[in-house]
C-alpha cells in the first residue's frame, strides 16, 4: 500500500498564519522607539560621497527594484535593501562603479533576511550583465556587514502597515486593496532621495493614506478612509502632528504622479524601439546602469 506523505515538496510556499499577539500597541511602541537607530544620513551625498550623487541612487535603485519585482521577491525585500544601501553610503565613501555591486549585495542581504528562498550571488550577477562576479559579491557582502555593525533586523514602513491597518474596523477585501496600495507607494518612496531622512513610520502612514485617496473608489469606501479621517488618525498613531503627515502625504502623490508620467514616455520610447530580441534573457540588466559605472 503506498502512502504519500503530508510534507511533500511543492511549488507553492508555505506561510505561517499571522500571528495577532504582534499587532499589539507594544510592539508598536517599540517600533517607534527604534525606527530612528535605523535611518541614514540624509546629507551623506554632500558629506561622505564624492563620486556618487542622487540620480546615480535613482539609477540603482530603480534597477533592483525592477530585479524584485522579476523575481517576486518579498514586499519588504526592497525597501530594506535601500536601508541597507543608504546606511552602508552614510559612513563608507563608496566609487560610483561600485555602486551596482552595493545595490546587489543589499538585495542579496535582504532577501536573505526576507525570503523563503533568498536571491542567489550567481543570479544577481546575472542580472549586472556579468559586470561582477559572485566572488566580488561575496566581498562586498562582508564589507556591507561590518559597515551595519550586523545589526540587519532594520525597521522599514512594512513593519507599520500591518498595525495601522489592525486599527482599521473596514471590510477585510478592503484592507487587501488598501495593503497592496499602500506596498506600492513605499517602494515608490524607497527610490526617492526625498525620503530618505522621513522616518518609516511616517512613510508608512503617509502611503496608507495616499492609497486611500487614490486606490479605493470612493462609493465604497468607510468614512474612516477618507483622507482627512484617515490622516487624522494615523498621526495620532505614531504622534506626529497631522500636518507633517499631510505634507509627507502630498509629497508622495506628488512622486507618485511624475512616476506615473515618466512611466508613460518610457512606455511610448519602448513601444517605439522594441525589438524582442532580449526578451526572457535574464543576462539583459533591467534598467540601463551603465552611465553610474562608466
Amino acid at each position: 500500500m503506498e502512502h504519500q506523505l503530508l510534507c511533500c515538496e511543492s511549488e507553492t510556499i508555505r506561510r505561517a498564519y499571522q500571528d495577532a499577539n504582534l499587532l499589539n500597541n507594544r510592539v508598536l511602541q517599540t517600533l517607534l522607539k527604534a525606527e530612528d537607530n535605523y535611518l541614514p544620513s540624509p546629507n551623506y551625498f554632500k558629506c561622505v560621497q564624492k563620486e556618487i550623487v542622487p540620480y546615480m541612487r535613482k539609477i540603482v535603485a530603480t534597477w533592483m527594484l525592477e530585479v524584485c519585482e522579476e523575481q517576486k521577491c518579498e514586499e519588504e525585500v526592497f525597501p530594506l535593501a535601500m536601508n541597507y544601501l543608504d546606511r552602508f553610503l552614510s559612513v563608507e565613501p563608496t566609487k560610483k562603479s561600485r555602486l551596482q555591486l552595493l545595490g546587489a549585495t543589499c538585495m542579496f542581504l535582504a532577501s536573505k533576511m526576507k525570503e523563503t528562498i533568498p536571491l542567489t550571488a550567481d543570479k544577481l550577477c546575472i542580472y549586472t550583465d556579468n559586470s561582477i562576479r559572485p566572488t566580488e559579491l561575496l566581498q562586498m557582502e562582508l564589507l556591507a556587514l561590518n559597515k551595519l555593525k550586523w545589526d540587519l533586523a532594520s525597521v522599514t514602513p512594512h513593519d507599520f502597515i500591518e498595525h495601522f491597518l489592525s486599527k482599521l474596523q473596514i471590510h477585510q477585501d478592503t484592507k487587501k486593496i488598501l495593503c497592496k496600495h499602500a506596498q506600492t507607494f513605499v517602494a515608490l518612496c524607497a527610490t526617492d532621495v526625498k525620503f530618505i531622512a522621513s522616518p518609516p513610520s511616517m512613510i508608512a502612514a503617509g502611503s496608507m493614506a495616499a492609497a486611500a485617496a487614490h486606490g479605493l473608489h470612493p462609493k465604497n469606501s468607510d468614512s474612516m478612509l477618507l483622507s482627512q479621517n484617515l490622516t487624522n488618525f494615523l498621526s495620532q498613531v505614531i504622534k506626529s502632528d497631522p500636518d507633517c503627515l499631510r505634507a509627507c502625504q502630498e509629497q508622495i502623490e506628488s512622486v507618485l504622479e511624475a512616476s506615473l508620467q515618466q512611466a508613460q514616455q518610457h512606455h511610448a520610447v519602448s513601444s517605439e524601439t522594441k525589438t524582442g530580441e532580449m526578451e526572457g534573457d535574464l543576462s539583459c540588466t533591467p534598467t540601463d546602469v551603465r552611465d553610474v559605472n562608466i
